[in-house]
């Protein structure tokens, strides 16, 4: 597991051996996982932002529409 991004409100976490990453919303306190296309397509939509645009706001809310409805809320045992 690689810490490969992370703000205020979120955290992107990468699997290299599963090919997927894990988004952490920290406010929502809920987080997905994505693999496979899903993974690949997030870390198109990330390079598809202007490197003069691609700021910790402009990936916040990338990741806050990828996590929209799919998140699950992480549980403490």
């Amino acid at each position: 597991m690689n810490l490969v991004y992370n703000s205020e409100y979120y955290a992107i976490l990468a699997y290299p051996v599963q090919e997927g990453f894990e988004l952490v919303d920290k406010q929502g306190r809920r987080s997905l996982f994505v693999q496979g296309s899903v993974a690949v397509g997030l870390r198109e939509a990330i390079d598809r932002i202007p490197n003069n645009e691609r700021d910790m706001d402009s990936i916040d809310s990338l990741l806050d529409d990828y996590c929209a409805g799919a998140a699950k809320p992480i549980v403490f045992h």
